[in-house]
């Protein structure tokens, strides 16, 4: 038996148990169609807040999963900005947090397009604009020139867990997964997203990257399963969530001699888990909305509508008087004048946790 899927004599030729994975793609299908019902029903501004959400969400988590933390506020104004959105407190994006931003936009807005090497080559310069990942140099824009193996463990003790195809056939591993990528196959594209997240990763054609270009490629097909470039859910939150046993499956069905029902099963469950997350965001931004209404002829200064829309955007950490006063640019005594403010308009409340420190909540915030 050969020791890699790649090696085996059916390589890429994928089996699994049709009824079995129908039953869950039944579901997802559903669910996606239930969501899209839903978002639908929504405002303009309402939808354009919830992809905002998504888009930001979908970027951060899917580097976190390769251990990297992209700025919030960053990733949220690049988007905001390419999209054409504009909201209070918009920042400067570094070049690395543009770039994970214009894959991610690239593949998702012009969903119907095909993808081609020059794409695929230029989503890798993109996330890597300084050629280098961290302390070290590599092959930015291009397929990997070296051998690629993924280990763990001490040196000279390294275990190793998967040895891609050589650099000499990547080149010919990808126009094959290219060209299958591009035609019209019978699968059904949520299915076709979770192959081609596999087929990828089991190549590895870069020298770095590899994870979050193969989460891209599966919200290009999941793009085109709902034929729209509006995104209302996060693959990449739910795998982070169950980081641990996406890599587990990886590694198990990277020895199969073609069966790949187990990997699939696992994508599409949590894909299914991440649309029904999703109902989280929209109720955030409907209350948000609300709240807004509720409160649009109450008198706010801007430094209060610019925490405010912090607060729902999901503010990171614990809100005090130090936070405000250094967000809002202002002092101290300004911040806790704002917030006492908001306290006696019955917007914000002291957290009953307590502490050492004073910290401040959304009345409404636990609902």
């Amino acid at each position: 038996m050969a020791k890699y899927i790649y090696q085996s004599e059916s390589w890429p030729h994928f089996t699994w148990n049709e009824q079995e994975i129908q039953v869950i793609l039944g579901k997802v299908r559903h669910l996606q169609g239930k969501l899209f019902g839903q978002m639908s029903a929504l405002g303009f501004s309402e939808k354009e807040e919830t992809i905002l959400s998504t888009l930001t969400l979908d970027v951060l988590k899917s580097s976190e999963i390769e251990g990297e933390e992209l700025n919030y506020e960053q990733v949220r104004s690049s988007i905001a900005r390419r999209l054409g959105i504009e909201y209070a407190g918009m920042v400067y994006s570094d070049r690395n947090v543009e770039g994970v931003v214009e894959m991610m936009l690239d593949a998702t807005q012009h969903y119907n397009q095909s993808l081609d090497e020059e794409h695929l080559l230029g989503w890798h310069a993109a996330l890597f604009p300084s050629g280098r990942s961290g302390m070290y140099k590599i092959n930015a824009g291009c397929y990997r020139r070296g051998e690629m193996q993924v280990v763990s463990g001490p040196m000279g003790k390294e275990k190793i867990h998967f040895q891609a195809p050589s650099p000499g056939i990547v080149k010919a591993e990808m126009d094959v997964f290219l060209n299958w990528f591009n035609i019209d196959t019978k699968i059904d594209l949520v299915l076709k997203a979770a192959i081609a997240h596999f087929w990828f990763i089991i190549i590895h054609p870069f020298d770095d990257g590899n994870g979050r270009i193969a989460r891209t490629i599966s919200d290009l097909l999941l793009a085109r399963a709902d034929d729209s470039s509006q995104r209302f859910y996060s693959l990449s939150s739910q795998i982070l969530v169950e980081r641990k046993v996406y890599y587990e499956i990886l590694q198990k069905v990277q020895h199969s001699n073609g069966d790949i029902t187990e990997w699939l099963s696992w994508f599409l469950n949590c894909l299914y888990k991440a649309i029904i997350s999703t109902e989280e965001t929209i109720q955030k931004v409907l209350y948000k909305a609300e709240f807004w209404d509720k409160n649009k002829e109450t008198i706010l200064n801007s430094r209060q509508r610019l925490m405010l829309n912090k607060l729902f955007d999901g503010f990171i950490g614990k809100l005090n008087t130090s936070k405000w006063a250094k967000i809002a640019k202002c002092s101290s005594d300004t911040a806790l004048r704002d917030i006492q403010d908001l306290i006696k308009k019955g917007i914000l409340q002291k957290e009953t946790a307590g502490g050492r420190s004073t910290n401040y909540e959304l009345k409404n915030a636990g609902r």
